[in-house]
């Protein structure tokens, strides 16, 4: 009998992926066995294979064939074909193979601080190497500034003097600028300038998509076809979840670690998952093995109005997307997210779950995708019809000029069926923000209000008071708020609550006509400001929501128009 090849066992593995039957999970399980001894010619079909695997991780048959997938997932960076193509399959994310880009500063220097030695400087793609030299005069003692001044040696020579043996060049770039003596917020700005891109090599424990999962989740067997049906997103959003549990600070951190892991292996570094607070993490379960894992920020890293979170999307424990949010007067933006494994399954029917999760947490009932989510000035997006996932979904445009454009498109999808949008029409369409209303439609939510006009008011507040002496109106402002808020001492409130006070005291003063506010009203007020400091951040987004009076205060300075002084 002719031995059938493993490149056509891998193609019937592709087939009945998304079977689920009897029959077909047993040809899944006889095909996983006998790929399992087999090696590949190619390194596109040694992806292949470790996709159709992370996706029988996430959506199993049965337990057999999970112990089957997680058996070869645990040994796939020992295959020899592997190994063979590892740097082809560099980007990747699969375990065994080097990942190349340009990380923010704290991610940066968390790679470094966790696999000391695997992160180096990828010279060939290094656009500001003088910039580095530059730099280097603030990173170094005195005394060797004059190899600075003398030596005709690059960037790339000069670390390789400048370090020890045992350092990379980027290990030591990463360490010199976290001695730097410079407020954080400064040294992360002068090092990201650099834009500095890294080659991180594999190694023992290095981030890998390949078998990641996170463990306690329970496993639910996938025993029919998968739900690609379009939800009516307004009675999903009214969908409870199962159940939202807060988690320890220590679980809280593994699952920060897993998430930037996660991000790592995909090419992305998110301000949500960089500064995650493992103080303020739950899981947020619904049926069917889905659940998010949700991070609020650091205190410190909160945005001024704004409630930011991030969320992972799990299946089974395996990481398949991740969600962003940013909510306040009962609306959120959403920033939605399928890894390419998972694309083209449920991503409707989980993006149903994730608005019933936003209107649980944050009380919201109306949503928003911004430009860059829908496509706009974003090739994949654009590529991957993104705007029109959304209108089919029932978001629609406010914008005049982008609803004229829908209009002429869909009479001449109505004349031909074939029609398809262009690129150039997609990024036209999804250059303003698309809107879903679980209520009745209205504009004071998030994508309409104008924040820039609510910055100008307190900066123009500041302005005429203070001047360029911005320390003394920080100080002065917190305790005039204090006054007038009636807060007699702070003495009650924790580190992170005193520091958000005293970023929202000149808000708070700016505020049209708030000294002739109730005293409840200004109580209430200032229970709004500290809980911006507080534990959850979506404790924060439910009392601002709450105080009628402060809405209606900030959407007057929102409408105002400001001049300069």
């Amino acid at each position: 009998m002719v031995q059938v090849s493993a490149t056509r066992l891998l193609k019937r593995l592709k087939r009945v992926r998304d079977e689920h039957s009897v029959d077909s999970a047993g040809r899944k399980l006889e095909l996983l066995r006998e790929l399992d001894l087999r090696r590949l010619s190619k390194p596109t079909e040694v992806r292949d294979l470790h996709e159709v695997l992370s996706f029988l991780h996430a959506y199993p048959d049965s337990r057999r064939i999970r112990t089957q997938v997680e058996r070869m997932l645990n040994r796939f960076a020992e295959r020899s074909d592997l190994r063979r193509f590892a740097n082809a399959l560099e980007d990747t994310g699969i375990e065994g193979t080097p990942i190349y880009y340009s990380f923010y500063w704290s991610t940066a220097l968390w790679l470094e601080t966790k696999w000391p030695g695997c992160l180096s400087i990828d010279w060939k793609e290094f656009k500001r190497q003088d910039d580095l030299r530059i730099l280097l005069y603030t990173l170094l003692p005195f005394c060797e500034s004059l190899i600075l001044d003398e030596s005709e040696l690059d960037p790339r020579e000069l670390l390789d003097w400048l370090r020890h043996p045992d350092e990379t060049d980027a290990g030591f770039l990463i360490r010199r600028v976290a001695k730097a003596r410079a407020d954080e917020a400064i040294r992360e700005t002068i090092y990201e300038e650099l834009d500095i891109p890294y080659r991180l090599s594999p190694g023992p424990g290095t981030p890998a998509r390949t078998g990641a999962r996170y463990k306690p989740s329970p496993v639910v067997f996938q025993t029919r076809p998968l739900d690609r049906s379009r939800p009516d997103l307004r009675k999903e959003c009214l969908r409870k979840p199962r159940a939202v549990r807060p988690v320890s600070p220590r679980e809280g951190q593994k699952l920060i670690e897993m998430t930037r892991e996660a991000m790592v292996t995909r090419s992305r570094d998110l301000y949500a998952f960089q500064f995650s607070d493992k103080n303020d993490v739950r899981l947020v379960e619904f049926d069917d093995g889905l659940q998010f894992a949700a991070f609020g920020l650091l205190p410190k890293q909160r945005l001024m109005l704004d409630s930011v979170y991030g969320f992972l999307t799990l299946k089974n424990g395996i990481p398949m997307g991740y969600v962003l949010s940013s909510s306040y007067f009962n609306s959120t933006e959403v920033a939605y997210n399928i890894f390419d494994t998972f694309r083209g399954g449920e991503a409707a029917r989980v993006y149903g779950r994730v608005l019933a999760m936003m209107r649980h947490l944050f009380g919201a009932d109306a949503f928003t995708v911004d430009p860059y989510q829908m496509g706009h000035d974003n090739p994949e997006g654009l590529k991957s019809g993104a705007w029109w996932f959304y209108y089919k979904l029932d978001f629609r445009p406010m914008d005049p000029e982008v609803k004229r454009l829908l209009r002429s498109e869909l009479a001449r999808m109505r004349k031909n069926p074939k029609h398809r949008s262009s690129l150039a029409t997609l990024n036209r369409l999804s250059s303003k923000n698309m809107f879903l209303f679980a209520g009745r439609p209205r504009k004071d939510i998030r994508g309409l209000i104008s924040l820039e006009n609510i910055a100008l008011a307190v900066s123009r507040y500041i302005a005429l008071r203070y001047g360029a002496d911005r320390e003394r109106a920080m100080r002065e402002c917190a305790q005039k708020a204090a006054q007038l808020l009636g807060v007699r001492s702070f003495r009650g409130f924790t580190p992170d609550e005193r520091l958000a006070w005293k970023r929202w005291s000149p808000l708070m003063l700016a505020l049209p006509g708030v000294e002739r506010w109730t005293r409840e009203e200004k109580r209430a007020l200032a229970r709004v400001a500290r809980a911006k400091g507080g534990r959850r951040e979506s404790d924060y987004v439910r009392l601002l929501d709450s105080h009628r009076k402060l809405r209606r205060s900030l959407l007057k300075l929102a409408e105002r128009e400001h001049e300069p002084v």
